[in-house]
């Protein structure tokens, strides 16, 4: 059971080696995420120390993770490519109205359920999208236990990962720019959700102590 220090910003430190808290937030790409990547880094820096924050290099990830980081103590991004988007094979970079009569083959294997369903062109299959996220994560996990590290992803990628931290199918529901999602990943490959998500912080009127330091909505 991890002490329950006091909430200071930089001098936060956690004393419980049990897990790691991963604040995985997906990125802000429109000129109104603008503002949310701004609302959600300041929300980050008034919460427990962040020891370090990871992002998909892609453009609109990395934004968002690169103006956490200037809140949160200037800390350098480290971009991790196991955390893009999934790979849409022939469908990379269509219009999704379009896709249909473009690539009519690869759009049905998009819609498909089946986890297994590659994408025509190069693309990943649902299992496949998995295995790369959760593995990136647990890499995470391991390199920084007893930490708190923020990391900036896409709305695929954050479902794997739900996936993986809830196992019983529970759906995730729509992941939306800029929400906040809490994962506990323990020793043993335990993986919780402690907070999913939250976008409380885009009504500029309150912030969540999540995790190690705790509220109402925290475990």
């Amino acid at each position: 059971m991890a002490e329950s220090p006091s909430i200071s910003g930089s001098n936060f430190r956690s004393v419980d080696r049990a897990y790691t808290e991963i604040v995985v937030v997906r990125h802000g790409e429109t000129e109104w995420n603008a503002v949310g990547r701004i609302q959600v880094a300041a929300r980050l820096s008034r919460e427990p120390k962040i020891s370090a924050v990871y992002s998909s290099d892609l453009k609109r990830a990395l934004e968002t993770a690169e103006t956490i980081a200037a809140c949160c103590g200037g800390l350098e991004v480290i971009k991790d490519a196991n955390l893009w988007e999934r790979h849409l094979g022939d469908l990379q970079g269509l219009v999704l109205r379009e896709a249909a009569k473009v690539s009519p083959n690869a759009y049905q294997a998009f819609l498909s359920h089946r986890t297994n369903q590659v994408i025509p062109g190069g693309g990943e299959s649902l299992d496949q999208l998995y295995q790369r996220s959760t593995s990136a994560l647990q890499r995470i996990a391991r390199k920084h236990r007893g930490e708190r590290v923020v990391v900036v992803t896409h709305g695929g990628v954050i479902r794997a990962l739900y996936r993986r931290a809830c196992p019983n199918n529970k759906p995730a529901g729509k992941v939306l720019n800029t929400s906040i999602n809490v994962f506990h990943l323990f020793d043993g490959d335990k993986w919780t959700v402690k907070i999913w998500g939250d976008v409380s912080h885009l009504d500029e009127t309150e912030y969540l102590a999540s995790g190690f330091g705790g509220d109402r909505t925290s475990g």
